[in-house]
């Protein structure tokens, strides 16, 4: 059966990869049968009215499902296509209250067009009567009009009729409403880096994030990736190389055992989710070297405004040990350890690696990544116990950054790792020597960016 989907105009390279990946969580075939970027209307194949409605409850880019009836260029191709593709379905929808309502995307109808449209229809032989409050089936026409991203002002003007007409059968609404409970605005807890909700829902749902499924962020910060997690039902946890990201400073805590970023997860009700945050960095972690965690989500720090650093000396040569009143000064209260700079392209490899020893067969790790903008084309991180499942880009300007996500392959299998970059790490003591994206991005344009975010 097909079946229209109604999409977000917006973040366009990630509306069909969140779909596929809320239909593999969802156990359901998928197949995309029409998707263009410049629309908002995606046909679909699904096995039944109840696939469509567990597909849509989980998405966050679409807006709702609709059952097609028909579809054509101009409305006597959509009549003769209703006539045929629907004729079969008439007879369950004869005796109940119904609606027409229209949905017209870059162009507009008058109420009178509208009602005209409406009456086209009339060969569909409804019994029942029009309700407009509440009725028992809601019918949708769509019509797909030429838009300013793909044309010029003039062929607009040229071209008055819309491009695409459909009907549809409304059926469910999706979860997009999670982006206004889950608003940075209302948010608790955040920082200048906090991922907006969107972004941190979408995120959650390309990894599969579900009840019963545990998922970590190893640079977890404010805990905008753990707590849409969460609100799928997954159980999170977190860490970070500095414990006043997810603690909170001592400004903003309210007593010595406050954990600011627990504030996150007591707003929504999910505090449940939360299992624990720990300081740490990536390539010293205390977790266990085992297959136990279902997803990664993560945003790890660019570099651009401080250099990346990890636990270490600059020289590589440990320092000696240092007694203070009879106590090592590890051991100490308040103990700051050293720290080195590290390679934006070394923290990729390390994230990876971790993930091939971390993840449980078929988990997924979804991982942001910069990159200048002449670079998008250039092949993704990899590992061969990794496979790309999908690249999604969002723009601002003279740099882009990637949503890559991967899935772990079972033992034994291996991923073709020919595409694989080969460049070597750069080499050097300072933040600008080793994070080759540090040099390339304008640092006053992305500070420009950050702050514009902010407002």
């Amino acid at each position: 059966m097909e079946y229209l989907i109604r999409l977000a105009q917006w973040h366009q390279s990630f509306r069909v990869p969140e779909l596929q990946a809320v239909a593999t969580l969802v156990g359901v075939d998928l197949e995309i049968i029409f998707y263009d970027d410049h629309s908002p209307y995606c046909i679909v194949k699904l096995p039944d009215e109840a696939a469509a409605r567990a597909l849509i409850a989980r998405s966050i880019l679409a807006k709702d499902i609709f059952e097609l009836w028909g579809h054509g260029e101009n409305y006597d191709e959509v009549h003769a296509d209703v006539k045929t593709r629907a004729a079969s379905l008439w007879p369950k929808y004869e005796n109940v209250t119904f609606a027409f309502d229209m949905d017209t995307f870059c162009g507009k109808r008058s109420a009178s067009a509208r009602l005209e449209i409406f009456k086209s229809f009339h060969y569909i032989p409804f019994k029942g009567s029009v309700k407009l409050k509440n009725p028992d089936e809601q019918f949708l026409v769509m019509e797909r009009y030429l838009a300013q991203t793909e044309a010029t002002l003039q062929q607009i003007a040229d071209t008055p009729n819309p491009l695409r007409i459909y009907l549809g059968r409304y059926i469910a609404s999706s979860d997009r409403g999670a982006i206004i409970e889950y608003d940075l605005k209302k948010r608790s807890y955040i920082s200048t880096t906090s991922m907006d909700a969107e972004l941190s829902l979408v995120t959650a749902n390309m990894t599969l994030a579900a009840p019963g499924k545990l998922f970590y962020d190893p640079f977890v910060g404010t805990g905008s990736f753990l707590v849409a997690a969460a609100h799928f039902g997954a159980l999170t946890m977190g860490s970070d190389i500095d414990p006043r990201s997810f603690r909170g400073k001592d400004e903003e805590r309210k007593s010595k055992n406050d954990i600011a970023l627990l504030r996150n997860y007591q707003q929504y009700n999910t505090v449940s989710k939360y299992v624990d945050s720990f300081t740490s960095d990536l390539t010293n972690t205390p977790l266990r070297d085992c297959h136990f965690l279902d997803g990664i989500v993560c945003d790890p720090p660019y570099g651009v405004r401080e250099g990346l650093r990890v636990l270490g000396t600059r020289d590589g040569k440990p320092l000696d040990p240092v007694v203070i009143d009879g106590v090592l000064n590890y051991y100490r209260p308040g103990y700051i350890p050293p720290k080195r700079p590290y390679g934006f392209e070394a923290m990729q490899k390390d994230i990876l690696a971790f993930a091939a020893r971390a993840l449980v067969t078929n988990g997924r790790i979804a991982m942001w990544m910069p990159t200048a903008i002449d670079e998008v084309g250039l092949p993704v991180p990899m590992d061969q116990h990794l496979e790309v499942v999908s690249v999604s880009t969002q723009t601002f300007g003279n740099w882009a950054r990637r949503l890559i996500t991967y899935r772990r392959l079972p033992e034994g299998e291996f991923s073709d790792m020919s595409q694989a970059r080969s460049k070597e790490d750069a080499r050097g003591v300072s933040a600008s020597e080793v994070n080759e994206f540090r040099r390339k991005v304008d640092i006053s344009y992305f500070n420009k960016f950050q702050d514009e975010q902010l407002e």
